[in-house]
């Protein structure tokens, strides 16, 4: 009986592991590799940036992004944003709070704007994702963490 009851707790403790583990688990579907842009991300190879994680395609990619960071910052960052580990706070042009109501879908991040100026920047841009996702505008409008 007792090794019945010890066998029940096991497995009840083991659901509860697995549970907040996936609980935790970022979504990478439809997410692409930082380097190749093209490839999907595979949970494998994600490598600590930020204080949040960015997924590639394959292992050579983390070598590739850690010899030439910047180059891929724009899309690291994009990456954070769109797999939630990255939460906007305020205006990426400005740096002042965000009004709701404006707001650009780029890929699967919707991104929020102080007012309609800040907006119609970006719209008028051709890649969204270097102008709204570089270093600058990522640290003055997004927070990684939970």
């Amino acid at each position: 009986m007792s090794t019945r009851i010890l066998l029940g707790l096991s497995i009840f403790a083991l659901l509860l592991i697995a549970t907040a583990y996936a609980a935790d688990a970022v979504k990478l579907d439809g997410i692409n590799c930082v380097v190749q842009g093209t490839k999907p991300a595979k949970a494998e190879t994600g490598v600590d940036y930020k204080g949040g994680k960015v997924y590639f395609c394959c292992m050579n990619c983390p070598k590739a992004f850690a010899a030439d960071t910047p180059k891929f910052a724009a899309k690291a960052n994009y990456q954070l944003a769109a797999t939630k580990q990255a939460k906007q706070v305020k205006c990426p042009l400005s740096g002042e709070d965000i009004d709701a109501s404006q707001k650009v879908k780029v890929g699967a991040v919707e991104v929020n704007f102080c007012c309609d100026m800040c907006k119609g920047k970006t719209e008028a841009e051709k890649d969204q994702v270097a102008f709204l996702f570089n270093d600058k505008t990522f640290d003055k409008a997004f927070k990684v963490g939970k």
